[in-house]
């Protein structure tokens, strides 16, 4: 049976949701979640603010003459919607790096727990100050990929902005990295747990890569709603899980 597409990679997500909720695996989800209330707090104050502070400031550069008044109107509500749409972006992704970064710890001994439990057999046993020592360094390595890789997409996507009909495409490109950044994100707790190597696990991940948009996907709609992204992160934990047990510790 062929478990590659979207569609089992986005239920991904919703079956980590429902298994974080057992009592088992409360201490590991209940920790991060705290401290996902603490930084959702702060990012979102700091995100309303400079948001109301950009509109503003794109409203006062534009012209008060009475007879502009209807375009400029217009011209308002467009750039209010893009301003917003980049704002959404940026907070889903800092939400995101921040949190992983403090909670990285966490998330890997519930990737572990949460194998145990589909699996029956543990990930090879270390001690925890190893452990977490393995974590940050996996987290430190995730964000060079993630940032120098997508320095280079956003820089392309610049450019192909000027060509026409090609700058269509700009909205697609930018999903499917995000989702594959997501999916990289957190179905390489499992992997690192497993002492898979980060190249072997892109590798892993690129022969099942429509289950990792699927699951990415998801789990980037889900960081980026407020409220729904502090629960969102350990069900994309307990949901990469699911994924590296059903479709890629096995491939070659």
């Amino acid at each position: 049976m062929n478990h590659n597409n979207l569609t089992n990679g986005a239920g991904y997500l919703f079956d980590g949701a429902q298994l974080i909720f057992q009592p088992k695996f409360r201490l590991f989800v209940v920790v991060p979640i705290l401290v996902n209330v603490v930084i959702f707090l702060l990012l979102t104050s700091l995100a309303v603010t400079y948001f109301n502070t950009a509109t503003g400031a794109i409203t006062g550069l534009m012209p008060e003459w009475d007879w502009l008044a209807p375009v400029v109107g217009v011209l308002g509500v467009v750039l209010w919607v893009a301003v917003a749409l980049i704002a959404v972006v940026i907070y889903g992704y800092s939400f995101s790096m921040i949190t992983n970064i403090i909670a990285a710890p966490f998330y890997g001994i519930l990737a572990e727990r949460i194998e145990t439990h589909l699996t029956g057999t543990a990930p090879p046993p270390e001690p925890i100050v190893t452990m977490i020592g393995r974590v940050l360094i996996r987290e430190l390595i995730k964000i060079w990929y993630f940032v120098s890789r997508g320095i280079v997409i956003f820089i392309g996507c610049f450019f192909l902005g000027f060509i026409p009909l090609a700058n269509l495409f700009i909205p697609v490109i930018l999903a499917l990295w995000g989702a594959w950044c997501m999916a990289i994100q957190y179905a390489d707790y499992a992997a690192d747990n497993n002492r898979l190597s980060f190249p072997r696990f892109k590798h892993a991940l690129g022969a099942s890569r429509y289950s990792a948009w699927g699951m990415g996907g998801m789990t980037l709609l889900g960081t980026m709603v407020p409220v729904i992204n502090i629960i969102a992160m350990p069900a994309a934990v307990a949901g990469g899980t699911i994924y590296w047990v059903r479709e890629l510790r096995d491939l070659p």
